[in-house]
């Protein structure tokens, strides 16, 4: 077996960031996931679609485009679309002079429980994220997340190219 030391591995000081970085991200995200689903019934996967369709022009977004912006694949967003327009909050369209694709289009009802859950969910964010951040710490970790998108994902930042309103 080879040693650490033998391989390219991180270093104690870069393993100790990453490993911050990546487990209170997990942390977070398993708690709203875990707050959503409780006082919901929506996976916040299906939340980020909702929200995301509702801050869209005519409330609909193309299937491959919201595959795009929820960084998914087309078959996950085949199959959450169709849960949710199972439950009557999505339909499903065909765009207007261009058959090659389909549209996702929030409900009424959809409109109605995406904005039900609007306010779940900026609680919990507030209660286990923002809360526990002073404002120098708020500072910090905006800089630090848009230092990270403008390398990896330029278009999820603020001021980008996602006109979709960002995500939740």
């Amino acid at each position: 077996m080879t040693s650490d030391d033998q391989l390219d591995w991180l270093t104690p000081e870069e393993l100790r960031i990453f490993r911050a970085f990546n487990r209170a991200s997990e942390a977070v995200a398993a708690r709203l996931d875990a707050d959503m689903e409780a006082e919901t019934g929506l996976p916040r996967s299906y939340f980020d679609i909702l929200w995301r369709l509702r801050r869209a022009p005519e409330r609909s977004l193309r299937m491959s485009r919201l595959a795009e912006i929820t960084h998914s694949k087309s078959s996950r967003i085949t199959h959450a679309v169709g849960r949710l327009e199972a439950a009557g909050l999505v339909r499903r369209e065909v765009p207007p002079g261009d058959r090659r694709g389909w549209l996702a289009v929030l409900t009424e009802e959809g409109l109605t429980q995406v904005e039900r859950a609007a306010p779940v969910y900026a609680r919990s964010v507030r209660e286990h994220f923002l809360g526990s951040l002073t404002s120098e710490s708020r500072d910090q970790i905006t800089v630090i997340g848009e230092t990270l998108l403008a390398d990896l994902d330029p278009e999820s930042l603020p001021c980008g190219g996602d006109k979709e309103g960002g995500a939740p």
